[in-house]
């Protein structure tokens, strides 16, 4: 069973991401698009309306991070 993650775990959601989408630079995705792809993650159980620009802009340089330990 996936553990259950909202917003504020931006590192945990990062890596989900890169473990889903790992052909995708996370800085060329836009916000819109990036709280899509956190709402619809296996686990996800945060109210979509609670997220702002400071929370998905920390979920996108977690998911850089990932990204770029990926490309190696």
């Amino acid at each position: 069973m996936a553990q259950e993650i909202t917003w504020n775990d931006a590192e945990e959601i990062g890596i989900q991401l890169q473990e889903k989408f790992p052909d995708i630079d996370p800085l060329t995705v836009r916000f819109t698009d990036l709280h899509k792809k956190v709402v619809e993650l296996e686990g996800f159980s945060d109210d979509p309306a609670k997220s702002n620009e400071s929370k998905l802009e920390a979920i996108q340089m977690a998911w850089y991070e990932e990204y770029k330990d990926a490309q190696g």
